[in-house]
């Protein structure tokens, strides 16, 4: 599968009680789904994984699943601290037909994880997962990060198609860049502008029971039943793909760019998907000044309200930006007003 262009890490929406407000969560799909992004991860560290358990993860995986548009690549956030448990999320992916999975170290034992371990752990999921694995590299939430040696050995499994790096570091990412050239190569579907092709749009959902009445009987006062248009068969092409480095840092899109990486994935565009992808076209379209000045346009905003005030402060933002934020889910507190005011104003020339 293609991993290029920018790919939104969006939140998990909360009642006050702290239900999931899966009403919200449709919602925001589809607002996501009429953006330029590339695809869009769920239940990754913006999403509050950790403070869902299983069933909430795959009722919120069914939901965002139905809602999107099947243009969008979508990602499942599946680490467990077992391999067993994450590939039964993985399994659960496959069944609401997501295109991948995002699979992070374990952490609680972290002082027992050498790289034998963590290789183990990332090789029988990648053994047993029905969908493609993406690394995830997240030092500043998971106490290990994976050793640039190491990737380049995972990215050899027919199963591991790359890596999302949120260390921060532009040198990592050019190590890793360099570290997997030679890793095996594979021949992907897209479209014939060489855009990603998912599963979903590959084979797009039954159609729910019932009838079908056209616009045309329709502005003419009768609903007579007639049968559904057929399906336009998408035109595709190949592409030979290797090893794929995504940029996990809003700061660093543009220099991961020019580094190697095929795209990011950004909480930061979880509130700001147009202007993050407005730095993937600049720089795709070869316009280094436009490219430049889009990425300063982010960092200010990425570096506060991401960096700093986390997922309070992205949930906020979204709230402000024109997505459903709401509230986080305890321990994690909201925003004083304060801090409020502050992201509002970071705010004024990124709006959607």
């Amino acid at each position: 599968m293609l991993l290029e262009g920018i790919h939104a890490a969006i939140t998990t929406p909360f009642y006050p009680d702290e239900r999931i407000y899966f009403r919200k969560l449709e919602a925001n799909m589809a607002h996501y789904s009429r953006s330029l992004l590339a695809g869009i991860l769920v239940l990754g560290s913006t999403g509050e994984a950790v403070m869902l358990n299983d069933e909430e993860s795959r009722q919120v995986l069914r939901v965002a699943a139905e809602a999107a548009a099947p243009d969008k690549i979508l990602i499942a956030g599946v680490g467990r601290e077992s391999v067993g448990a994450t590939v039964a999320m993985a399994e659960a992916a496959a069944e609401y037909r997501f295109d991948a999975v995002l699979v992070r170290p374990p952490s609680y034992y972290a002082g027992q994880l050498n790289t034998a371990a963590v290789r183990n752990y990332f090789e029988s999921v990648a053994d047993r997962s029905p969908l493609p694995v993406i690394l995830y590299n997240i030092p500043k939430f998971v106490p290990y990060q994976i050793p640039v040696e190491l990737v380049a050995e995972l990215a050899n499994h027919p199963n591991i198609i790359g890596i999302k790096d949120s260390s921060g570091s532009l040198d990592r990412i050019r190590e890793t860049v360099a570290a997997t050239q030679s890793a095996r190569r594979r021949t992907v579907t897209v479209t014939t502008v060489f855009e990603a092709v998912t599963a979903r749009m590959l084979t797009p959902a039954p159609e729910p029971a019932g009838t079908f009445v056209s616009a045309n009987d329709l502005a003419g006062g009768a609903a007579v039943a007639a049968t559904a248009p057929p399906a336009t068969a998408l035109k595709t092409r190949i592409k030979e793909v290797g090893f794929q480095v995504l940029c996990g840092a809003g700061s660093k899109v543009l220099a991961s760019l020019e580094a190697g990486a095929t795209g990011a994935i950004l909480g930061v565009a979880a509130f700001a998907p147009q202007a993050c992808t407005e730095i993937y076209l600049a720089w795709k379209d070869h316009d280094q000044k436009l490219a430049e000045e889009k990425q300063a346009r982010i960092l200010a905003a990425n570096a506060r309200v991401v960096s700093d005030l986390g997922i309070p402060g992205i949930k906020y933002a979204c709230d402000f930006n024109g997505f459903y934020g709401g509230r986080t889910r305890s321990p994690l507190l909201g925003l004083s007003s304060a801090e409020k005011t502050e992201v509002e104003g970071l705010l004024t020339g990124i709006r959607n």
